[in-house]
């Protein structure tokens, strides 16, 4: 793990493309170790950063021989903070199979704080058919949760004072794999 000041002023680099690569090697393999394979495993990624995640999952996953089907889980029209933020366009679920009918779903995202995205995540979950299970994987967990939720799967358990920033960014939406904190909200 690398600790580094960042040039966006006070926030810090807390891991670095190498230690993200690393983390999501571990997702994967635990990923393939809890569900004794992937037979009838989906991988769904919350947009933005959680969906690039899930395909890099996928991925690692595939690359031991074992093709895993990922997609996409649009939550914008599930969130229950529509009318506190910026308007938003939702974009299309990409559902692998049009269902999650029977399979165990993991669902990936960037940063776990109050819970309340992965509660959006399921209830859109439910449009498309009743998992056998759902499994959630996550980054960077910096607690705060305002909902029962907890991550199955944890790149790295990050601390934080409620007023901090944790900043994801990747490589295929900001030009480079980063993990940064600091600053206020």
């Amino acid at each position: 793990m690398s600790v580094t000041e960042s040039g966006t002023g006070s926030l810090k680099t807390i891991l670095n493309g190498a230690d993200i690569d690393r983390s999501l090697t571990r997702i994967a393999f635990e990923i393939i170790e809890k569900n004794q394979g992937v037979a009838d495993l989906v991988v769904l990624g919350i947009p933005t950063r959680g969906a690039e995640l899930a395909k890099r999952i996928a991925h690692k996953i595939s690359a031991q021989g074992i093709v895993v089907p990922y997609g996409i889980i649009d939550i914008t029209m599930y969130r229950d903070d529509l009318h506190r933020q910026p308007t938003r366009a939702p974009s299309p679920s990409q559902i692998p199979g049009e269902s999650v009918d029977g399979k165990n779903v993991v669902l990936i995202d960037d940063v776990l704080y109050s819970g309340r995205t992965v509660r959006a995540a399921l209830d859109a979950l439910n449009d498309f058919g009743r998992p056998l299970t759902v499994q959630l994987a996550v980054l960077i967990d910096r607690g705060h949760r305002q909902l029962p939720i907890r991550a199955d799967y944890v790149g790295k358990n990050l601390p934080t004072a409620f007023e901090e920033k944790v900043r994801v960014l990747t490589a295929e939406h900001d030009g480079t794999d980063e993990v940064q904190i600091g600053g206020a909200r």
